[in-house]
């Protein structure tokens, strides 16, 4: 089972800047809930705004530059290659951005779990639209915003209907 994690805005939006444009600690709760104990998959852009190896996870960046490297981490070329070794290592892995994998990955993964963030803010990296041809929603939490989170998000979990060739 590979499965994206990300959070996105009304209009798809994920980023701007190599950051992220909200900070909502309970779906950072949520994604450290979900993720922890598994592979994820990143790329180098991402990995250099978290700044470090996430804990309790084997962190799997993947990075076309042959001359950089990181301490505690897997460094691969490929989503290919990521895969291959996420998936020897577990059957749950995880796929964490930024868009351009996710727009690499999205017709490879099971499944989606996102958070829909209820927002409209300006960005510059977006997460590809999610066909409800090839995506069926099976779950659907929702938090209304409070003095910790700045806007109103629901947890969804989208599962594939279609398989791509």
């Amino acid at each position: 089972m590979v499965t994206i994690v990300v959070a996105m805005g009304l209009d798809n939006e994920i980023g701007a800047d190599n950051q992220l444009l909200w900070h909502l600690p309970t779906d950072l709760k949520n994604f450290k809930e979900i993720t922890t104990g598994h592979p994820i998959i990143m790329g180098r852009k991402t990995y250099e705004s978290i700044g470090r190896p996430l804990p309790n996870r084997t962190n799997i960046v993947v990075s076309r530059r042959k001359d950089w490297f990181e301490e505690g981490i897997l460094i691969v070329g490929s989503i290919k290659e990521a895969l291959k070794f996420a998936k020897k290592m577990d059957e749950e892995v995880f796929v964490i951005g930024g868009g351009d994998i996710y727009k690499q990955t999205i017709d490879l993964v099971d499944r989606l779990e996102v958070t829909q963030v209820k927002a409209n803010l300006k960005a510059d990296i977006f997460f590809p639209k999610i066909s409800p041809k090839i995506w069926n929603k099976t779950q659907e939490t929702c938090h209304e915003k409070d003095d910790k989170n700045e806007f109103d998000f629901c947890f969804q979990t989208f599962e594939r209907k279609v398989k791509l060739v």
